[in-house]
């Protein structure tokens, strides 16, 4: 039999398309040297890589690098859909960047070359059937956001976030690393669903206690990239210390990226009787610490940041509930996946919206600021500020925000579905005390201004926001596209 085994190159196009954005990007940087050039390039890789991941996940799932029926490579409608949401993220946060890059302080290439970098991770995440694929397009989605995260040379906060937010970041994928290497000593292999059929079918290995602490390894490894308390802690300093639109980025693509690579490991891996206690706890602490934490801020990229940490916990509820329930079916468990995949869609789009919100109010090349510095923004900008406003009642999970109050009914009924009343009441009740910084800060955009000086928004910004806050309210009239997408 020969050992050669043909290569599915339509199966791999996606990632083709965007490590070739990568590429082509440099090459542009270099011959032409024009900036405007470069960034067109990028924007153009990142629509053509959108565009190639739903092609081709429209034709059908397609495999490759497979030894049997094990395969590295699964490309079908869920890893279809990650693909082109990080793609189109991409897109966004390059628009986003405008401001940041006509200042000048920020080198075009270097910028545009990186994100298409972490954009490639991304697009090879969705698709990961093994552990080790999984961990490093993990890394490579993660690798380039630490040089972004401090690439503003002039500011020492940028400085400490990079650094912070590599030294965790590290600590995070050797723990992971730690894990896969345990589990594959005591199951033989790696790939994803062999590894899940082998400790389902013999009871012994899941009885070890090596297993439990390769599992808890991989789990806590993971919990580190989307955030959830108690491996959290560096998520605040580094969104506020970085640029504005690479913060957009870590808290859009970066964590649906860690919640991506959670859901593989969880779903098709490891057994549930061993995480669904660690991840359901995980959910309580997130969403609880996140949100109470967020109240107490005054800083808008800091209330971002923990907000985030909050809408954490509501993705990793489900994942966690299934284990708990004595009576889980399998229609449960998809649901509950595919709600924890369709959260993460509809939060990063409303996060994304509310980013470039922040962005177009704010000064070119300059932080969050505070929020008072919001107050009255509303009425400077009407329009920015209503797409703002729009974007934190549907992160608060409140109508007109129908994307947002999709998702967290989505949620609460699949742990309902699960048996886990418990954990929905919890939910239920973080998503009240969410309310109470959400519209805090959108009444103080309508408040009277306080003499702060009007800030014209940049087009690119007022075209990511229109856009973003477009698609948050088309998905919330259509939500069972994405759920159903999700659910494959």
């Amino acid at each position: 039999m020969s050992l050669v085994q043909p290569v599915d190159n339509v199966a791999m196009l996606p990632a083709y398309l965007a490590a070739g954005t990568a590429v082509l990007v440099l090459l542009f940087d270099l011959l032409v040297a024009r900036p405007a050039v470069t960034v067109a390039m990028a924007a153009l890789g990142a629509a053509g890589t959108a565009a190639g991941a739903a092609l081709v996940g429209a034709a059908g799932e397609r495999r490759t690098f497979c030894v049997g029926d094990d395969c590295s490579w699964v490309w079908g409608g869920r890893a279809a859909l990650v693909g082109a949401v990080i793609a189109l993220l991409t897109l966004g946060v390059l628009a986003l960047s405008g401001p940041l890059l006509r200042a000048g302080r920020t080198p075009v290439g270097e910028y545009c070359f990186l994100l298409a970098c972490a954009m490639t991770g991304g697009v090879v995440l969705g698709a990961a059937g093994d552990l080790i694929t999984l961990i490093v397009a993990l890394e490579t989605l993660t690798l380039p956001l630490y040089v972004l995260v401090g690439l503003r040379r002039d500011s020492l906060a940028g400085a400490e976030a990079a650094v912070t937010f590599f030294v965790v970041s590290v600590v995070a994928t050797t723990v992971t690393l730690l894990g896969a290497a345990l589990l594959y000593a005591v199951t033989g292999t790696l790939h994803l669903d062999r590894l899940g059929a082998t400790l389902a079918a013999r009871a012994d290995l899941t009885d070890l206690p090596l297993t439990g602490v390769a599992v808890a390894l991989v789990v806590a490894g993971l919990a580190f990239k989307v955030a959830a308390v108690p491996f959290h802690a560096w998520a605040p300093a580094t969104y506020d210390g970085a640029p504005l639109p690479v913060a957009a980025y870590l808290s859009t693509a970066s964590k649906l990226g860690g919640v991506v690579a959670l859901l593989a490991v969880v779903q098709r891996a490891l057994p549930g009787d061993l995480t669904g206690p660690v991840l359901a706890a995980l959910a309580v602490l997130t969403m609880t610490v996140g949100n109470l934490v967020a109240l107490r801020q005054r800083r808008t990229v800091r209330l971002l940041a923990w907000s985030s940490v909050a809408q954490a916990g509501y993705i990793l509820a489900p994942l966690g509930a299934l284990a708990l329930s004595a009576g889980r079916t399998g229609d449960a468990r998809a649901a509950a996946y595919a709600a924890a995949v369709a959260y993460a869609i509809f939060f990063v789009l409303l996060e994304l919206a509310a980013f470039a919100a922040v962005v177009a109010l704010r000064p070119a090349d300059g932080d969050g600021g505070t929020l008072a510095d919001l107050s009255g923004a509303a009425r400077r900008h009407p329009w920015v500020g209503g797409a703002f406003a729009l974007a934190l009642i549907g992160l608060a999970g409140l109508p007109p925000g129908l994307a947002g109050l999709f998702a967290k009914v989505t949620v609460v009924r699949a742990l309902l579905a699960g048996h886990a009343g418990w954990l929905a009441l919890v939910v239920a009740l973080n998503a009240v005390i969410g309310l109470a910084y959400y519209l805090r800060v959108t009444a103080s955009l309508y408040a009277t201004p306080a003499g702060a000086a009007a800030v014209r928004p940049a087009r690119t910004v007022v075209l990511a926001l229109g856009v973003a806050t477009a698609a948050a309210v088309v998905i919330g009239f259509a939500p069972q596209i994405v759920l159903d997408v999700a659910a494959r």
